[in-house]
C-alpha cells in the first residue's frame, strides 16, 4: 500500500510534466522522416562516417531554431505565418508561403514515396499502398482528438528505437564513429558530397519544422510559465532526432559502404542489409522506415495546413470541426491527393523526390531563418524573452554556414567540374 502511494505521489507530480512535453519531441522526431531516413541511408552508404559531423552542428541549431519557435508562440499565443504577416505584410507572407508550399509538397511526396518503397520489399505495389495510405491518414487526422493524436505521435516517435537496435547488431567501429562526429571532412568534397551534405542539413532542419513547432505549442494553450518545461522538450526531442540519424548513418556505413555495396534509398538499404548483418537487422530497419514514412505523411500535410490558412486569417488547428475550418481540412486533402499523386505517377523518379526535396528544403530555409531572426529579436514584441548574444551568434553562424552550403549545392547542379579546383 505504501509503495502504491508513492507511486500516485509521483505520478502525480509528473502530471504537469506530460500535459506540457510533445511538441519539442514530435517534431524533433519526424525529421526523420521518409526523406530523412533515405538520406542518412545514401549518405552512410556513399561516403561511410565522413558526414557525421554534420550532425553535431544540426543538433545545435535545431535546438536553437526550435527553442525560439516555441518561445515565441509561448509569449504571443501566436503562430510563425501570423506574426511574419503582422510585421512584414501580405506580400512578404505570400513569399514565404509560396517557399513553405513548395519546399513541403516535395516533402509530403517524400511521405508517400516512403511508404511505396517500404511496402514494395514486402511486394505491394505503389497503386495500391499509396491511395491506403491516403485513406489511412486522412481517417487518422479527422477523426481522432487532438490529445489522442498527440499520444500516438509520441508512441511513433519511440519507434525509431528501431535504427539504434539495426546499428547495434552490425558491431561497427563504435571509436571511429564518435571520433567522426567532431571531425570535419571537406576534403572528400565532390559534387555528390555536396548534394548530400546539404540534404543531410536540410532534412534535419526543415522549413515546415520552423512553423510547426511555434503553432503546436500554440495550439496546446502552453504560456510562457511553461517555458522551462517545454525548452527542455525542445531540446530532447533535438537531440534525439540525431541520436537516431547517427544510428542510421553508422548501420549503413558498417555493412553498405565497408562492402562498395552502392543504394538508391531506403529500401535498398532495408534488403543489403539481409545478407551482410541478417533478416532481423533487414526487417527492423524496413519497419523504422514504414512507421518514419507514416509519421510524416500525417504531420508534415497537418503542419503545411496549418501555417497556410493562418498566414492568411483563417480558422485553423485540429480543435477545429471540418465545418469549422474548412479551408484548413480542404487543403490537408488536397495535399494528401497532390503527394501521392507525385508518387503514383509513372514518370516521377522516387529517388529525385526522396533526396533533393531534402536539399530544396535546405535552400528554402533561408528566408525563413531571416525572418525568425527578425522576430526573435523585437524587445516590442516579446520583451524580455527576446534573444540573448548567445542565441544570435549561433542564428548568425547558422545562416552563414546554410548560405555557404547552398551554394555548394548549386554549384553542384550547374558546374559540379568546379569542385575539382576547390
Amino acid at each position: 500500500m505504501k509503495l502504491f502511494n508513492l507511486f500516485k505521489r509521483r505520478f502525480l507530480l509528473l502530471l504537469p510534466l506530460l500535459a506540457i512535453i510533445g511538441p519539442g519531441i514530435i517534431s524533433g522526431s519526424v525529421d526523420n522522416d521518409a526523406g530523412g531516413i533515405t538520406t542518412y541511408s545514401v549518405a552512410g552508404a556513399s561516403f561511410g562516417l565522413t558526414l557525421l559531423w554534420v550532425l553535431f552542428l544540426t543538433t545545435i541549431t535545431l535546438a536553437i531554431t526550435q527553442e525560439i519557435g516555441a518561445r515565441m508562440g509561448l509569449v504571443t499565443g501566436k503562430g510563425l505565418a501570423s506574426l511574419i504577416r503582422e510585421k512584414f505584410g501580405i506580400k512578404w507572407t505570400t513569399f514565404v508561403m509560396i517557399c513553405l508550399f513548395i519546399a513541403n509538397m516535395g516533402t509530403i511526396a517524400a511521405e508517400f514515396a516512403g511508404i511505396a518503397a517500404s511496402l514494395s520489399i514486402f511486394n505491394v505495389s505503389k497503386y495500391v499502398s499509396v491511395p491506403i495510405a491516403i485513406l489511412v491518414v486522412f481517417l487518422l487526422v479527422t477523426k481522432g482528438s487532438f490529445k489522442k493524436l498527440e499520444r500516438l505521435f509520441l508512441l511513433l516517435s519511440f519507434f525509431y528505437l528501431a535504427y539504434v537496435l539495426s546499428a547495434v547488431i552490425v558491431h561497427p567501429d563504435w571509436t571511429t564513429a564518435i571520433k567522426s562526429i567532431f571531425i570535419p571532412h571537406l576534403d572528400k568534397l565532390t559534387s555528390a558530397y555536396a548534394l548530400t551534405l546539404i540534404a543531410v542539413i536540410g532534412t534535419t532542419i526543415t522549413p515546415w519544422g520552423q512553423f510547426f513547432i511555434q503553432d503546436y505549442v500554440v495550439d496546446k494553450k502552453l504560456a510562457k510559465e511553461d517555458l522551462k518545461i517545454e525548452r527542455g522538450d525542445v531540446f530532447f526531442g533535438s537531440f534525439l532526432t540525431n541520436f537516431i540519424s547517427f544510428f542510421i548513418i553508422v548501420a549503413c556505413s558498417a555493412t553498405l559502404f565497408s562492402k562498395g555495396i552502392q543504394i538508391a534509398d531506403a529500401k535498398d538499404a532495408a534488403i543489403a542489409l539481409q545478407p551482410l548483418a541478417g533478416q532481423f537487422a533487414s526487417i527492423l530497419f524496413a519497419f523504422g522506415f514504414l512507421n518514419a514514412s507514416i509519421f510524416g505523411a500525417s504531420l508534415v500535410p497537418v503542419a503545411t495546413s496549418y501555417v497556410i490558412t493562418e498566414a492568411f486569417g483563417m480558422e485553423s488547428g485540429l480543435n477545429f470541426s471540418f465545418k469549422e475550418a474548412p479551408q484548413f481540412y480542404g487543403l490537408f486533402v488536397l495535399l494528401l491527393i497532390l503527394g501521392g499523386l507525385m508518387v503514383i505517377l509513372p514518370f516521377v523518379p522516387l529517388l529525385t523526390i526522396l533526396v533533393v526535396s531534402q536539399a530544396v528544403n535546405a535552400v528554402l530555409l533561408l528566408p525563413i531563418l531571416i525572418f525568425l531572426y527578425v522576430l526573435s529579436n523585437d524587445r516590442k514584441l516579446l520583451g524580455e524573452y527576446a534573444n540573448n548574444r548567445i542565441i544570435n551568434t549561433i542564428l548568425i553562424v547558422s545562416v552563414f554556414g546554410l548560405s555557404v552550403a547552398s551554394i555548394l549545392y548549386f554549384i553542384s547542379l550547374f558546374a559540379p567540374r568546379l569542385f575539382s579546383f576547390l
